[in-house]
């Protein structure tokens, strides 16, 4: 196995191939998957588990020891499917991963002439710029380091106004003011660098680094582009808690914030002095239902309400930061690891976390199932909880990323190609 990281990796297959590599705080998932025209089919699953010094509030903390779970769930992946595939797309993680949406007003020189793509491309840098001195000022003054490096991640056109008109397509249109909403997310780039260390030492081609809340927002979008999806997504992780909101297919922006299944463990091993592992345990007891022993009944439910009050002010503080939307929208669909845990499902659903936001009414709470992703096709049959979402998210970017310019496709496809990166 250790050999396999020295052999490069090949793909010669003839086929399109893509991996989804979801590098988490507790485990490595990967999928393999063939694009099949507008179809993806998941041929290969991988699973590993990760100590608890491998990764830190979602970042990498050990490169080395995070190459070798990426390894090994990589060679069972391609084990299944029979192949190997070079092409790979890394989810990034971490408080310090900063996704909002932009909105930039341009006022044209000439409202007469009709807008084409050239003048489109223009608008958009602009609001890119913008969004980058944003994402640096906000990650220097967090992490106290003035000179930190950011790097864009994601883009996604949110929509498009003209003189005040909402248009799809505003191309050959005549007008004035051009406001355009751009979702763009940044990380610092000493987090991307370690992720690109992984793909060079997995002898993997890194055809792109995805925010994972965007990816998740991207696995229930699907290939949709007139899309009226609305919904608030969060990813419940080992380390962080993953949150986007989504308006009309449109991603109005990402939090995350540091706090996941594992601080529930460290709670339960802390109240009751027990190991981690047997803290582990009684926390995945709970995720089935299943009746913790009497003695340890008191102290396991004191633990679980410590942890959820901070989670969940956790969450309202991300949502409260979404300040440019009118009306937070009523349904919260959960997954990941730590959205199977029922004492925070139920928390969600009965108490009176919400209150204090612009809710018109208490928000229906539901999973996200892999039978909810739209054009992904599971042939293995091992893709079955919502723990794989954001790795399924990711292939979807990876086919938006090797899916090339149509005559067909729509502008606002044409548009997200000059985003990507």
């Amino acid at each position: 196995m250790v050999l396999d990281r020295f052999i490069k990796r090949t793909d010669n297959t003839g086929g399109d191939y893509v991996v989804g590599l979801d590098i988490g705080t507790e485990y490595v998932k990967a999928l393999l998957a063939r694009v099949n025209g507008d179809d993806i089919e998941i041929i290969g699953v991988g699973r590993k588990h990760q100590d608890r010094s491998d990764m830190y509030s979602g970042a990498i903390a050990d490169i080395a020891a995070v190459v070798r779970n990426c390894e090994d769930a990589l060679a069972e992946a391609e084990e299944e499917a029979g192949v190997q595939a070079r092409r790979a797309v890394i989810g990034i993680a971490g408080e310090l991963v900063k996704g909002v949406t932009n909105t930039i007003r341009y006022r044209r020189p000439q409202p007469d002439r009709p807008l084409d793509e050239t003048e489109m491309e223009f608008i958009i840098e602009k609001v890119q710029d913008r969004a980058a001195v944003k994402a640096q000022r906000q990650i220097a003054l967090e992490t106290g380091n003035q000179d930190v490096e950011v790097k864009l991640v994601n883009s996604a056109l949110v929509s498009i106004h003209i003189d005040g008109y909402k248009v799809s397509n505003p191309i050959s249109f005549q007008g004035k003011d051009v406001a355009v909403q751009i979702y763009t997310a940044f990380a610092p780039m000493v987090h991307i660098g370690a992720l690109e260390r992984v793909a060079d030492e997995l002898s993997l081609d890194l055809i792109a680094v995805a925010a994972e809340p965007f990816a998740v927002s991207r696995s229930v979008l699907g290939t949709d582009a007139n899309s009226s999806f609305t919904a608030i997504l969060a990813d419940v992780g080992g380390g962080t808690t993953d949150i986007a909101v989504v308006n009309d297919g449109g991603v109005e922006g990402t939090k995350m914030f540091g706090i996941g299944g594992r601080s529930f463990t460290n709670t339960i091993a802390s109240e009751c002095a027990i190991s981690h592992g047997e803290a582990e345990k009684l926390k995945l007891a709970l995720s089935q239902q299943t009746a913790p022993k009497p003695e340890l009944k008191k102290h396991l439910d004191i633990a679980i309400d410590k942890t959820l009050d901070v989670w969940l002010a956790g969450v309202e503080l991300a949502l409260s930061e979404f300040d440019s939307v009118d009306h937070l929208p009523n349904r919260i669909l959960l997954c990941g690891g730590g959205a199977s845990l029922h004492p925070l499902v139920q928390a969600l659903e009965t108490r009176d976390w919400y209150t204090t936001l612009p809710f018109t009414r208490r928000p229906v709470i539901q999973h996200i199932t892999p039978k909810d992703v739209m054009g992904i096709k599971d042939t293995t049959q091992k893709v079955n909880d919502p723990s794989f979402i954001t790795a399924m998210g990711l292939l979807r970017v990876g086919y938006d990323t090797m899916v090339g310019a149509s005559d067909t496709e729509t502008l606002r496809h044409k548009l997200n190609r000059i985003l990507r990166i």
